[in-house]
Parts: structure tokens; C-alpha cells; sequence
């Protein structure tokens, strides 16, 4: 495994992190390695899904509007694209 060494780290950054490791009942150093494998797997993990479905919810979509735009849409399905 890598090392890394964090220096001035503001005192109520380093105080938050404490609380928060006793919250979760371990260590601030554990505490931060939980903090970085949390947010880096949730940059990798993204998920086509979940952020057309954030996207959705941002601008206010609801059910009715994928009613209205069923029933503007053609019946006929798609084509998949040639590249020949």
C-alpha cells in the first residue's frame, strides 16, 4: 500500500474528521482513507442511469412528461446506426 503525508490541515478540518472518525468508531487516519475511497469510488462509479435520472429530477421532470413525450415519439423503433 502508498503513504502519503497530509501537512497544515486547518484545525477545524482536523477536529472534524475526529468527530466524525468517533462517530463511526475508528481512527482519524482510517477515517480519512474511508473519506478517500468514498469519494473516489463515487467518481468511478457513475453510472449513465443514476445521472440521467439526477438529471431529470434537477430540471423538474415528472411522470406526465414522459406520458406526453410517448405519445410525440413515433412507434416505430429506432435503427441502429451503419457505419458502412
Amino acid at each position: 500500500m502508498s503513504m502519503m503525508t497530509v501537512r497544515n490541515i486547518p484545525e477545524d478540518v482536523h477536529s472534524a474528521i475526529k468527530a466524525r472518525a468517533r462517530r463511526h468508531n475508528r481512527s482519524a487516519e482510517a477515517e480519512v482513507r474511508a473519506i478517500l475511497e468514498e469519494i473516489t469510488q463515487s467518481e468511478r462509479s457513475l453510472l449513465m442511469g443514476d445521472a440521467l435520472a439526477e438529471l431529470g429530477r434537477k430540471i423538474g421532470l415528472t411522470n406526465e412528461d414522459f406520458a406526453a413525450l410517448e405519445q410525440v415519439r413515433g412507434k416505430t423503433p429506432a435503427e441502429p446506426m451503419s457505419f458502412e
